[in-house]
């Protein structure tokens, strides 16, 4: 990513603006310090496990931005696996199955703007999710999948 995209003025003063419209109580606060970046995603957009050089390495990938909290679960996972166990922790649907990949362009481009129009929509209606979201829990896809 260019920093021009990255590291956006207009994109901190929009964010503080939906920070202060949902915690009004707040107002007057000040953020010091702000961070830009890309994230590891994936279509579950939460974890992924895996190993490779024949199990000798694993790996925990696509936490979407909410690795923070889950990172010592994910660490945990992955040195299950790196060491061949078989865990309550290895043993979850979550960890042993991987997430559809992506679709290519143009369609993953169409997909995230329905996907974004949709959540846009459910937030306006207190949180009831559409047609497209409802399909894409289905599907394992998505935030509430």
């Amino acid at each position: 990513m260019a920093p021009r995209l990255e590291d956006r003025d207009a994109t901190y003063s929009l964010l503080s603006e939906h920070f202060f419209q949902t915690f009004p109580q707040l107002e007057g606060l000040t953020f010091t310090h702000r961070w830009a970046g890309v994230i590891d995603t994936c279509s579950r957009f939460c974890v992924m496990w895996g190993t490779a050089l024949s199990g000798k390495a694993a790996y925990a990938v696509g936490y979407t931005g909410l690795g923070v909290a889950s990172t010592r679960f994910g660490a945990r996972v992955a040195l299950d696996l790196v060491d061949g166990l078989d865990t309550e922790r290895t043993r979850l649907r979550f960890v042993r199955s991987k997430p559809l990949p992506f679709p290519p362009e143009p369609l993953r481009w169409a997909g995230i703007q329905l996907t974004r129009r949709a959540l846009d929509r459910a937030d306006r209606n207190q949180g009831r999710r559409g047609l497209w979201l409802r399909a894409l829990d289905r599907l394992g896809l998505g935030f509430d999948s």
